[in-house]
This record gives structure tokens, sequence and C-alpha cells, in this order.
């Protein structure tokens, strides 16, 4: 049975690099366009890994984060950061908020990969 991964992102064609690079590596993919349209998306199916940018319209990643950490179902779902924002501040702010791992765009799909295989869900 394969996993099953989120990714939320406003880009439509970021979702879509990702969701290749995830889908060739077998993992089945639910795209979300903001933070709020992904908590929608968690909807007491299994979700092993949530892949999230930081900013993006009518929620933003960080608040995204916080609200998933508050659903008892998805509390322990590890999430990755995907996104332009390097700064120390906003990696701090979402260490903080339970995201376990943070890839900075431009990224190589093997490097987003290797994150996922390490930190998804049995």
């Amino acid at each position: 049975m394969s996993k099953t991964i989120l990714i939320v992102d406003d880009s439509a064609s970021l979702r879509q690099v990702v969701g290749i690079a995830l889908k060739g590596a077998g993992y089945e993919v639910i795209e979300g366009v903001d933070g709020r349209d992904g908590l929608t998306k968690l909807d007491g199916r299994k979700i092993h890994l949530i892949i999230s940018d930081v900013n993006m319209p009518n929620m933003n990643g960080i608040d995204f984060v916080k609200a998933v950490k508050q659903n008892p179902t998805y509390r322990f779902t590890p999430i990755i950061m995907l996104t332009t924002e390097a700064g120390e501040d906003k990696k701090n702010e979402g260490q903080a908020a339970g995201v376990r791992a943070w890839v900075v765009k431009p990224f190589q799909p093997n490097q987003m990969l290797n994150a996922v295989s390490k930190l998804i869900l049995p």
C-alpha cells in the first residue's frame, strides 16, 4: 500500500513538479492550494507526510502547521517546509510550530525525496 503525502502550495507549477517527483517514487499525492484548503484535506484519511509552502494567501504555512498540530489525528504527521524563505527567523518560527525539515527552493527533487523518506510515517 502506498503512502499519502499532502502538498500545500499556492503555485500550481510547484505542486506539479513536487507531485511528479513523489508519484515517481511511489507515493500517493493530495494537493491543497493554500493553508485553509490544505486543512480541508485533513478529513480523517491517513496522511503520512505534509509538504507545505510558507508564503501563501488566505492562510500561510506557519499558521497552517499550527492548525495541523491542533488536530489530534494529524498532530504527529511530519511536516516539511518547501519555501524560498531561508531566514533563520522563519526557520525558528517553523520549528517552534512543529516543522521537521526545511527545504529551500529552488530544490533538487532528490534532496526533497531524501527528506521525505527520512521523515515519512511508517
